[in-house]
């Protein structure tokens, strides 16, 4: 019989805490931003994956994103309906809907650009710093996800 720790780590303690709380943090230093666009910050992830590959079906949207497309699809009406992206039917799979950019939608890009300075204000880290943090929580969430079979998308 193994000695198993009667009571868990401190949430302090624990490196999904730290991440999850660093994630949380990270939002409430955008939201300033992002009212202004008036955007939530999933809303933004959507808009910023389209950004750079504009007319993806939602299922790519959603392989990219780690989500389940009946989690995206609120978000994507939510958009839809503040005219910011359209979704139509593949006429070439009926199955499938594409998402694409409406001219607001494409507007946005220029005016979410600072975002990322807010972090690095808000962080007070070195952008270097933060690209090495990146790499390697990026690193641990794939080699998790390569062990769970969860998330396929291939990203170096």
């Amino acid at each position: 019989m193994t000695d198993r720790p009667k009571h868990p780590p401190h949430l302090e303690d624990q490196l999904c805490y730290a991440i999850y709380s660093a994630g949380m943090a990270i939002q409430r230093a955008y939201r300033p931003l992002l009212d202004s666009l008036r955007l939530t910050y999933p809303q933004y992830l959507v808009l910023n994956v389209l950004w750079r590959e504009d007319g993806q079906t939602v299922g790519s949207l959603a392989e990219q994103l780690a989500l389940e497309t009946s989690t995206l699809t609120p978000l994507l009406k939510r958009l839809e309906a503040a005219q910011l992206v359209r979704r139509t039917r593949n006429p070439q799979d009926e199955r499938q809907v594409i998402v694409a950019l409406t001219d607001q939608g494409r507007a946005l890009e220029d005016r979410a650009g600072c975002l990322g300075e807010a972090l690095l204000e808000a962080s007070g880290q070195s952008p270097a710093d933060l690209g090495d943090l990146n790499l390697k929580i990026r690193r641990m969430r794939d080699g998790i996800y390569s062990r769970i079979g969860r998330w396929s998308l291939d990203r170096s």
